[in-house]
């Protein structure tokens, strides 16, 4: 008996130091995907970073204790990690490609992919309506109709989401273009709040697959350029920022024509490049130094 009392003693004390690891520790509850004890496994290993986040998921309920150092990661970083081992999560939703590497058994139902991409036949959209209106089945009707209107809704979110963090990033370019570092750098900081107002869960699969990939560094390129006074520092750092958003027009799609223009001079003589809503050139990188110096290398539609 005395064994039994003195292993739980231990016990206890083991899961107490445990906790203790985790400086400037914040806990959050999540919802995560999966099935089973095999992806509890596989969740809690995607989140754990010795002394830095761990996650404890129970597969009954599908929620996650997430524990993190507030002053080495954030939440969204923890469920990124898991969304890359093949679970959906409140944040994130996995690649496809990690998704199908999952064994047969962890291969939870992704409801959040099944109304993305779900698109009924000709034939068999035609027979439904045909047999509501035989039956004159108007509710069934008002609820396609619901489900249209929220679909259209979504779209409206996600393109005025992406407009927003968009219209931003050709403000601080039109900053440097001026060099004027202060404003550039008043203009990042509002690149930034268009960033992090994005809500995943409004974005198409596909745009939200290169958003989770993107994110950290627009995130990383934009503060550098707020938190900088320094013209020629903005500018380096605007070359990078400008490759993540390039990533991300290509594949939302806007309704307006986006420039992606090349100055050969920039960077060493090695090129660098940029967006612009104008065809007519305006260099980021020299401003009224060299203007026009560059050319339009892509006309994104």
């Amino acid at each position: 008996m005395k064994k039994l009392i003195a292993l739980g003693v231990l016990a206890s004390l083991f899961s107490i130091n445990s906790q203790a690891q985790i400086k400037n520790a914040q806990t959050a509850t999540v919802k995560i995907a999966g099935n089973c004890g095999m992806c509890e496994s596989t969740i809690e290993k995607a989140a754990d970073d010795n002394k830095v986040s761990k996650a404890d998921w129970d597969k009954d309920s599908k929620m996650a204790t997430i524990t993190y150092d507030s002053k080495k990661t954030d939440l969204n970083a923890v469920l990124k990690k898991i969304a890359l081992a093949g679970y959906d999560n409140d944040q994130f939703l996995a690649p496809d490609a990690a998704y199908n590497k999952l064994h047969g058994c962890c291969k939870y139902d992704r409801m959040l992919k099944t109304e993305m991409t779900m698109k009924p036949s000709m034939d068999t959209t035609s027979k439904k309506m045909a047999d509501m209106h035989a039956g004159h089945n108007h509710n069934e009707m008002a609820t396609m109709g619901e489900k249209k209107n929220e679909t259209k809704e979504k779209m409206v979110k996600e393109k005025d989401q992406m407009t927003n963090v968009f219209n931003n990033y050709f403000a601080v370019k039109d900053a440097l273009v001026k060099t004027d570092a202060k404003k550039a750098a008043i203009d990042a900081g509002q690149l930034l709040v268009a960033i992090n107002d994005v809500k995943m869960g409004e974005l198409a699969t596909d745009v939200h697959n290169e958003w989770m990939k993107q994110l950290n560094n627009l995130k990383l390129n934009t503060e550098k350029i707020k938190s900088s006074s320094n013209i020629v520092a903005q500018r380096k750092v605007f070359m990078d920022l400008s490759e993540n958003m390039y990533a991300m027009i290509k594949i939302s799609k806007l309704e307006e024509t986006v420039y992606y223009q090349n100055c050969p001079m920039a960077n060493g003589g090695k090129g660098a490049n940029w967006l612009s809503q104008e065809m007519a050139v305006k260099n980021p990188y020299y401003g009224a130094q060299m203007l026009t110096c560059g050319s339009t290398v892509e006309t994104i539609k």
